[in-house]
């Protein structure tokens, strides 16, 4: 029987509509991705996503990005391979010291946005990340982009990289995601995500935006919160896996 983590980007909206977002999309996910307070979040939210994860079981993971929340950390700020360092650090050990005052142990770190997408093409920039994860908690496990520099860093520096895959998101031939800027770079058809979703977990393969047909590792399928629809995407996701004998649980 085939099996894949599910994973949500969460606690990035403030506010109630923000939390009620947040509840309604952990019952169908194995793991989330928590902002940490850099693109979105706070302490406080923090803990109270922590706390509802707990309770149903979820791994947990820091989700550190650029603090620029003008641009929701999804544009590149100048920083130094130091400062990143720094950066996902601080931000990473503030949610691992909130999960184990709730009595946790954090499970895994991805970095968001802009962040994200400049480790998966820069060696040192993943280097600096990895490095940072691995000296808050040596077991914690890496999410990167499939194949990218990030998870090959994640492997150099001793942590368990997790090749991630996106549900919502369209590809370039290269394997890298087409740029939000740009037309299609996210997927809005219900129907269409769950069926890719399914068929990703089940081939490995994606077909770019050009037709090309990639094959990627997936160890993780990543769905966004912030994805127009995004509880009737990850709804109709787990029924479509529970139809094709799909089962969907945090890795170990």
């Amino acid at each position: 029987m085939l099996s894949i983590d599910l994973n949500c980007d969460l606690g990035e909206i403030d506010g109630l509509a923000g939390e009620t977002l947040d509840a309604q999309l952990m019952p169908y996910v194995s793991s989330i991705n928590v902002a940490c307070g850099g693109h979105a979040g706070g302490p406080d939210h923090i803990r109270r996503v922590v706390e509802r994860a707990m309770g149903l079981n979820l791994a947990i993971g820091a989700h550190p990005g650029y603090a620029d929340r003008v641009n929701f950390g999804r544009v590149m700020v100048p920083l130094s391979l130091q400062e990143i360092y720094e950066l996902a650090l601080q931000q990473v050990l503030v949610v691992a010291q909130i999960v184990e005052e709730c009595g946790g142990k954090l499970h895994h770190v991805k970095p968001h946005g802009a962040l994200y997408n400049l480790a998966a093409t820069t060696p040192e920039t993943a280097r600096a990340i990895a490095e940072a994860v691995r000296d808050v908690d040596p077991q914690c496990q890496l999410f990167g982009l499939s194949g990218s520099c990030l998870t090959f860093a994640a492997t150099a520096v001793g942590l368990r990289a997790v090749h991630e895959v996106f549900a919502d998101r369209n590809y370039l031939s290269d394997g890298s995601l087409v740029p939000r800027n740009q037309p299609g770079a996210v997927l809005n058809n219900v129907a269409q995500i769950a069926t890719r979703a399914a068929s990703i977990v089940k081939t490995g393969d994606v077909i770019a935006v050009d037709g090309t047909r990639l094959t990627l590792q997936c160890d993780t399928l990543c769905i966004h919160s912030d994805t127009p629809d995004a509880v009737v995407i990850a709804a109709e996701i787990r029924r479509v896996f529970g139809e094709r004998g799909i089962v969907i649980c945090a890795a170990d």
